[in-house]
């Protein structure tokens, strides 16, 4: 068993602990982590063995034994038996591509779920907002991409009433439901949510094609999925914002990165455009010829670390994603913990997120 009941975390503020107590919490639930998966999860012992890694060793988290992010793709890896197995999560991808397979017990699930409640609730409030998605309803009806992009809209609809769709079903601007649904809203926050190339593809190129302004600025969006497709049109994170603000008056814009493979603990941007951890979760940037860790302003691969995954070893992996941490307890937004930048996907790494994978096809 864990040894820290997991539900003692939620009475902690998501972003109040400094290095020093962090640390503490970090270690102790990620090494009790890592002798967990290693007892219920053969490939993950067998994995461990033949580095001659021993759990629990180590004396910081920069010592923890870390899986590749795409290993799920190649094995089946979980740590209960298939009678506790209650949902299997799979990545996107585009045609061709072999998927994350992510086995999720009843814990884990709630767990993730719990987590990204308290987290995102830290930027929305803690009241359910109108929801307008920056997607169409038909992808409900895609059970090729259920298990990605709808899983992704579903889950952050726990944050969103009265939820209303921007796009139809041929991918195009629905003005009469957008019309309706401010109406119905006037005056009030409201809370926007959608993946990133979708919005731009979709919302944002065609509002520019068709001259047309719709005003947003009570609004909040929360956005993610993948950069890739736009990083190709020379698209940057602050110019994806300005650009909207243009078109719609969009004041908060708050990015996150995440994946399937350690849903629920998302890394949210703050106010100042840095993607923060929280006390569920940690990065380590390291360093792409030797995997030493990189100091502070460094670019290296992107090492996430989360402390939910107990069905399946998923607690610590690398990603492959290229970043660079910025700092440490000192942001101007005052939120405590690391924060961090995305410079990108590494080179010939495979497009993965929810809306790369779409915009593949552009």
């Amino acid at each position: 068993m864990i040894s820290r009941p997991f539900d003692s975390l939620f009475t902690i503020a998501p972003y109040s602990l400094a290095r020093s107590d962090k640390q503490a919490l970090l270690l102790e639930r990620l090494h009790a982590l890592t002798r967990h998966h290693y007892i219920h999860c053969e490939p993950y012992r067998r994995i461990l063995d033949a580095q001659r890694l021993v759990p629990g060793s180590g004396n910081g988290i920069e010592a923890l034994p870390f899986l590749p992010v795409s290993l799920f793709k190649l094995l089946g890896l979980k740590s209960v038996a298939d009678s506790e197995i209650v949902k299997i999560m799979t990545s996107s991808g585009t045609s061709g591509q072999q998927v994350s397979r992510i086995f999720l017990d009843k814990t884990t699930a709630v767990n993730q779920q719990k987590t990204l409640v308290k987290i995102v609730s830290q930027f929305t409030g803690a009241g359910r907002l109108p929801m307008l998605i920056m997607d169409s309803p038909a992808i409900l009806k895609d059970r090729r991409q259920f298990s990605a992009r709808a899983a992704g809209i579903l889950g952050f609809s726990l944050f969103g009433s009265r939820r209303a769709w921007a796009l139809n079903e041929k991918m195009e601007i629905d003005y009469p439901a957008i019309a309706a649904f401010l109406e119905q809203h006037q005056g009030k926050p409201v809370l926007l949510f959608g993946f990133t190339f979708m919005i731009w593809q979709h919302f944002y190129k065609a509002l520019m094609a068709d001259k047309r302004y719709i005003d947003l600025s009570e609004a909040l969006l929360i956005h993610g999925g993948g950069w890739k497709k736009l990083q190709n049109e020379a698209v940057s994170s602050q110019a994806f914002t300005e650009c909207l603000k243009e078109v719609c008056g969009l004041k908060a814009v708050h990015e996150y990165y995440g994946m399937v493979e350690q849903t629920g603990s998302v890394y949210m941007q703050c106010e100042r455009g840095h993607l923060h951890t929280s006390i569920f979760s940690d990065v380590i940037i390291r360093n792409p010829r030797d995997f030493s860790v990189c100091p502070p302003g460094v670019s290296g691969i992107i090492q996430v670390l989360s402390l939910l995954p107990e069905s399946y070893p998923g607690h610590s992996l690398l990603t492959e994603d290229e970043g660079v941490l910025l700092g440490e307890d000192d942001c101007p937004c005052g939120r405590l913990g690391k924060y961090f930048q995305i410079n990108g996907r590494l080179k010939k790494a495979e497009i993965r997120g929810c809306s790369d994978t779409y915009a593949a096809q552009f």
